[in-house]
């Protein structure tokens, strides 16, 4: 199977590493070229040249419309050679968006897998990522050895929307967790504490979590160069909340954490990793 990969940030560029470590042979194609730069690639000049040379593309975009741009843009994917052939989108969509997008595919004879992943850049380099996959289960049969490259969990939802809900939900974990997290750390320095003690304490106590075991380093040195950007998971909160809207229930513990990130963006601190929300707290 010869595998198209389209987006090259942090997340996506560890990804295609791997995958081309583990003896694929990938096109790629970024909007911003010099992202490609010293990744052992062919590089296609358009989407829609990329997906009329591979079997499958896979998509890492910061979010819904740059999905959209890649997809119905001038020399879109759906622009291309696309018959037959399969998207699989590891994206963090918006959950109404991944609906339109199985069905602009569905319609010129594309397959579209919806297939958020879970993890950091870390975890992409090493094929240890979770991915949560909706779609048609034929699809992701056919996928599947692709995805087993790429995580090293994977969770099958086969109703088209609910990866990416799903994934929403998990973030609500992820940004509460890491707002309390950098809370604690700011408050008990605040109150008379070392840093490294106060890491050590709640590692072994109730912070213990991924997200304090992932982040120590960072809090601890305050190196905030970006894994997962501040920008993205406001992005992702907001996106949770629309689910909340439209599904007629109440979100209590998003709307703080949501918006402490909002501070942070406000605060220069888009593309830092989220991390940093810490700084904004102290």
């Amino acid at each position: 199977m010869k595998i198209g990969f389209i987006g090259l940030g942090n997340l996506g560029r560890a990804m295609a590493q791997h995958l081309i470590s583990e003896g694929l042979k990938l096109t790629v194609w970024n909007r911003t070229i010099e992202k490609t730069a010293g990744l052992h690639a062919e590089i296609a000049d358009s989407p829609a040249a990329l997906i009329s040379k591979v079997d499958m593309v896979i998509l890492n975009l910061s979010e819904s419309t740059a999905v959209r741009e890649v997809l119905t843009g001038e020399r879109g994917l759906l622009q291309g050679e696309v018959k037959g052939k399969i998207i699989l989108d590891t994206t963090t969509n918006h959950f109404n968006d991944v609906i339109e997008f199985r069905d602009l595919a569905a319609r010129i004879g594309l397959s579209y897998l919806e297939a958020p992943v879970m993890g950091s850049v870390v975890p992409a380099s090493q094929g240890n990522l979770t991915i949560l996959v909706s779609g048609d289960e034929g699809v992701y049969r056919t996928s599947l050895p692709v995805l087993q490259m790429i995580g090293k969990t994977i969770h099958f939802l086969k109703t088209p929307g609910l990866a990416t809900k799903m994934k929403l939900i998990n973030n609500l974990c992820l940004g509460s967790f890491m707002a309390t997290i950098a809370e604690a750390v700011a408050f008990g320095e605040a109150a008379g504490m070392e840093k490294e003690k106060i890491l050590e304490i709640l590692s072994g106590g109730a912070g213990n979590s991924t997200v304090l075991n992932g982040k120590r380093d960072k809090l601890l040195h305050e190196d905030f160069t970006p894994h997962f950007s501040s920008a993205m998971i406001y992005k992702d909160l907001h996106y949770l909340q629309d689910l909340a809207r439209v599904m007629n229930r109440p979100l209590w513990t998003a709307g703080i954490p949501k918006e402490l990130f909002g501070l942070a963006i406000a605060r220069g601190e888009r593309d830092s990793d989220f991390s940093a929300v810490y700084r904004i707290l102290k």
